[in-house]
């Protein structure tokens, strides 16, 4: 069974504000042709009226970004959120600033303090993921923090939602820790990465450097279900981005799957 493919909403999210930018991009969305879609960095929005809009268009949210705090401190209303879009995975964009900035003790400290969300979300039936970037292969000693998270975190309750651009920022080769990711990764993010001059940049799926045939063979070992395109930065109309990299990903999937 082939993974699906969607859209990471981040890479629109100059254009989903207030509810009314929320729907409407919802709307190009499904005209576009996506069916899976990621929701990341939306303005205030009723719950019931997003899902209500969600169900309308069919649409199926495989994961979310949200907040440290919301996480922290307001983790039954998040819960109850997810399950009201039919979304089983909450995840995290990144541990913030204060444990990043403190070398492995940063690392350990988050991986203490998020064990009991990510347990409490696992008990209500759906699961932790988190979305890596590059710092977290900052190296300390034979490891990097990215080991921590991999290796000092419990399996069945702190899973990934990795991103191939930043696993290539952070000096790794992207297949392998897909495949390092088997059991643990429902989701992963497409992203290209291009260079101009000695500066990379973010690139449309296809556009770049990356081999994402790779990534793609990785993520069918490591039972990903779904591949969601995400563009940080695009050099025109984010949606004409998604569009290009849509199309590119669909040639590349039909490849792999022939």
């Amino acid at each position: 069974m082939s993974m699906s493919l969607g859209a990471q909403l981040y890479t629109v999210r100059e254009f989903t504000k207030t509810p009314e930018g929320i729907e409407k991009t919802l709307r190009r969305i499904k005209q576009m042709g996506f069916k899976t879609i990621q929701i990341s960095a939306f303005g205030p929005v009723d719950p019931k009226l997003l899902a209500d809009w969600i169900h309308e268009l069919d649409l199926y949210v495989c994961v979310t970004h949200n907040p440290f705090d919301r996480l922290k401190n307001d983790l039954p209303a998040l819960i109850a959120e997810h399950r009201l879009m039919g979304c089983d995975t909450i995840g995290l964009g990144a541990m913030p600033g204060e444990y990043r900035s403190s070398g492995e003790e940063g690392f350990l400290q988050f991986i203490k303090d998020i064990a009991p969300i990510a347990h409490a979300i696992h008990e209500e039936g759906l699961q932790f993921a988190y979305h890596n970037h590059n710092f977290e292969f900052a190296r300390f000693g034979d490891h990097t923090g990215m080991d921590l998270l991999y290796e000092a975190t419990n399996p069945e309750e702190f899973h990934f939602i990795l991103d191939t651009y930043w696993l290539q920022m952070g000096g790794v080769n992207p297949p392998d820790y897909i495949r390092r990711a088997t059991g643990r990764m429902k989701v992963c993010h497409f992203k290209d990465f291009a260079v101009d001059g000695f500066t990379p940049r973010f690139a449309e799926v296809g556009e770049g450097n990356l081999d994402l045939g790779a990534c793609y063979r990785a993520c069918k070992e490591a039972g990903v279900k779904d591949i969601v395109i995400e563009q940080d930065v695009c050099p025109g109309d984010p949606f004409d981005s998604l569009a290009i990299s849509f199309k590119n990903l669909k040639q590349l999937a039909a490849k792999e799957e022939a």
